[in-house]
């Protein structure tokens, strides 16, 4: 998932502006997305299901009007919501006037929250967490002196992972969760325009120059008065989803100071280090891989080449709904290279191995293109629990590594060997940055906030640890 917005002062095309920022974000949802356009307290919305370039056509855009405000959200279909209603932003009114607001993440204490707003009186449309937040807000708008201050009671009630932005009639306010799992950053473009983006990848596509990250907690607001900051919930320890690094982002995006693209060459380059293996040529797994291998050639020594042509046109697998559409597109998603690997024994770099669904096909099209040995290896170390803060993770089941040892998996594959980046490397990806800690729940089990039961009872877990760094 990832959320866009742009606060300017000047009536603009702002919605196409939107639209290219989502399409730089399309790698974060590929199931639905939606813009909202606010000219002088009037909004204007469409969403719908479907790629960015699908649902916004030049009529679509063109029916949404010139703005100074807008946001907008893509959404990748998790096995839940993944209907048409769930597309974001949510649009409220409510009785100090109306609100947009577009979420990147999950909460774990979604089902109370919903619970004891129902029994206040709000009904709700959606499956989506969106809109349980948006009537946490205007339950605190109540009493509040102005949207931030009702945003700011949120916060605290609020348990997961969420990067918001959240659109009033004149205002955008940005938020990140304290422990700033998922990224949120800000630019400028003209004098006076900002424009906040999940990734920096998508400031570049509209033209705005990057500022700066927005801290874990912190929630910026952005008026005709100017840029003010609220820091009543930072402080708390920074988690950064590490897998951002490894797979989420776009390879040419910076977050917390660290590129990424630098980053999954770092992966690449332990991974050769602490599981060397001979052999005569290293390939990545497009698109994520593809750095990381380059990393794990450049410290082995042995030639990169490319090993595997990707369909530009089929999305990312791994974040498509349901296991049948998973495997029917993994089969004319990629193509392999003969040329570069017949005869040959092949270090196949991929970025994770997650259910094992995109990595068992690619090792048999290697096998049947004239590979002599396949030694997979993955840039992350082995998914061994669920994630509760918006990757579709929601059971050990699906996880391979959580019911085979490595040598089980090979097999299954039909590969030489597969082994997976050790865990303590995974938090050394961000040298030089300035990310305080990580959030690497999916490989080691320490998740830095409450976890919501299997069972689905009313209460939740709370297991609060300390990643070792």
């Amino acid at each position: 998932m990832a959320v866009l917005g742009i606060f300017g002062t000047e009536t603009a095309d702002v919605a196409s502006s939107i639209y290219y920022g989502l399409y730089a974000l399309q790698h974060r949802g590929q199931a639905s997305c939606g813009i909202v356009v606010n000219d002088d307290g009037v909004f204007r919305a469409y969403k719908d299901s479907g790629l960015v370039n699908e649902v916004f056509t030049q009529n679509v855009l063109r029916g949404l009007g010139l703005g100074q405000l807008a946001v907008g959200n893509v959404r990748y279909g998790t096995s839940d919501t993944k209907d048409r209603i769930n597309a974001e932003p949510i649009v409220v009114n409510h009785s100090k006037g109306r609100m947009a607001i577009s979420l990147d993440g999950k909460l774990v204490n979604s089902a109370e929250l919903k619970n004891e707003m129902e029994l206040k009186g709000s009904i709700f449309h959606t499956g989506n967490d969106a809109e349980i937040i948006s009537a946490v807000i205007i339950h605190e708008r109540i009493n509040s002196s102005s949207i931030e201050e009702a945003v700011g009671k949120a916060v605290a009630r609020l348990e997961g992972a969420f990067s918001l932005i959240i659109m009033s009639p004149q205002k955008l306010i940005a938020v990140r969760d304290p422990h700033g799992m998922h990224p949120l950053c800000y630019g400028q473009r003209n004098d006076g325009e900002y424009v906040v983006a999940s990734e920096s990848c998508a400031l570049n596509s509209v033209g705005a120059t990057f500022i700066r990250d927005i801290e874990p907690g912190e929630i910026v607001v952005f008026s005709k008065e100017g840029l003010r900051t609220v820091k009543d919930h930072c402080g708390k320890d920074e988690r950064l989803c590490v897998f951002e690094y490894l797979y989420t982002a776009r390879p040419d995006s910076v977050i917390s100071n660290c590129s990424v693209h630098l980053a999954r060459k770092r992966a690449g380059a332990y991974l050769a280090k602490a599981l060397p293996v001979e052999a005569d040529v290293v390939i990545g797994a497009p698109d994520s891989g593809l750095d990381a291998a380059i990393g794990y050639a450049e410290a082995s020594g042995i030639p990169y080449g490319i090993g595997l042509i990707k369909n530009k046109y089929i999305g990312r697998t791994f974040i498509d709904p349901g296991q049948n559409v998973r495997e029917d597109k993994v089969k004319i998603k990629l193509n392999p290279v003969a040329e570069t690997v017949r005869g040959k024994r092949v270090v196949l770099v991929d970025d994770s191995i997650v259910r094992g669904t995109t990595c068992a096909r690619v090792v048999k099209l290697l096998r049947d293109a004239g590979a002599k040995e396949i030694h997979v290896r993955s840039s992350a170390p082995a998914f061994l629990n669920p994630c509760y803060y918006g990757t579709d993770i929601a059971s050990r089941d699906v996880l391979i590594a959580c019911n085979h040892t490595t040598e089980e998996i090979a097999r299954i594959f039909g590969a030489d060997s597969v082994a997976f980046l050790p865990l303590e490397d995974v938090f050394k990806l961000g040298e030089g940055g300035n990310c305080k800690g990580y959030c690497a729940a999916c490989f080691n089990g320490e998740y830095p906030t409450a976890t919501p039961k299997s069972s689905g009872e009313s209460k939740y877990d709370h297991k609060i640890s300390e990643n070792k760094q």
